[in-house]
């Protein structure tokens, strides 16, 4: 009996250390995360698979807790979206498909290449957005024509294509979207990523991804009131501090995700 009793109380403690391990990582990764416009995935992913969560269950569970990310930074942000919400349901519409799509390929596509294109691509916008020192300070209005809109959706679907196979980066790449095709601003510009990618395309992913595994529902508690609350507390920092303090998070933010992914991709072609 006393052998059992130290057994379950033993357990019980890995439980609530496991448990606070993955909120801590989840507050802070996702508190970055709403500031910058993306790349929770940096920091969430690796923690949960060094945690012993299988690679697709860890995703799907990652998908679900940015859900709440989503959710978090939206209700900070709530009163952005009205000027917006055509371009929101716009990303909604057609970046769907592109998750769906990027969800069925996941388990037939080398990741090393998506890694390899992801990265390259974060450390591009990094230095793009620290060259234009004016790039997302200010917001204007810019109405589309018919082929900058065309482009504008082919953007969004190729996106949600990499968002519903990979974990970093896409929220980044949809912020920059906004910022250079409309004239946003990055408070603006994450608003509109909040709702639409955190929300919308990851909860698609994530009961896609689901469905290759089960998701440990005893870590993604933890994990959803880390991402909520991290994601409300940095849409709250960003609110405060505006642009400027946003836009340096999205540099380092896509520099450090750009690196995680190439030695990723580095790392699976040797």
């Amino acid at each position: 009996m006393p052998y059992l009793l130290t057994i379950l109380l033993g357990s019980v403690d890995n439980f609530i250390f496991k448990g606070i391990y993955i909120f801590l990582i989840s507050f802070f990764s996702n508190t970055f995360s709403a500031i910058s416009g993306g790349g929770a995935g940096l920091l969430q992913l690796p923690a949960l698979i060094l945690s012993g969560v299988p690679y697709y269950q860890a995703l799907a569970s990652h998908k679900l807790a940015t859900v709440a990310l989503g959710i978090g930074g939206s209700l900070r942000h709530y009163k952005s979206l009205g000027n917006d919400i055509s371009v929101a349901w716009q990303i909604v519409i057609f970046g769907l498909p592109g998750v769906i799509l990027g969800s069925f390929i996941v388990e037939y596509i080398s990741e090393k290449y998506l890694y390899l294109i992801l990265g390259i691509i974060s450390i591009f916008l990094a230095f793009y957005s620290y060259l234009k020192p004016d790039l997302g300070l200010s917001s204007g209005k810019n109405k589309l024509d018919l082929v900058h809109k065309i482009r504008f959706l082919i953007f969004i679907f190729l996106i949600g294509i990499l968002n519903g196979s990979i974990s970093s980066g896409t929220g980044l790449l949809v912020t920059i979207l906004l910022i250079k095709t409309f004239e946003m601003d990055f408070l603006r510009a994450i608003s509109l990523t909040f709702f639409t990618v955190g929300i919308f395309w990851n909860l698609t992913g994530a009961i896609f991804l689901s469905k290759i595994g089960s998701v440990p529902l005893n870590i993604l508690i933890f994990l959803i009131i880390g991402s909520f609350t991290g994601g409300y507390f940095g849409a709250h920092l960003s609110k405060l501090n505006g642009n400027i303090l946003i836009k340096k998070t999205f540099i380092t933010v896509c520099i450090f995700v750009g690196i995680s992914l190439l030695i990723k991709s580095i790392k699976s072609f040797l």
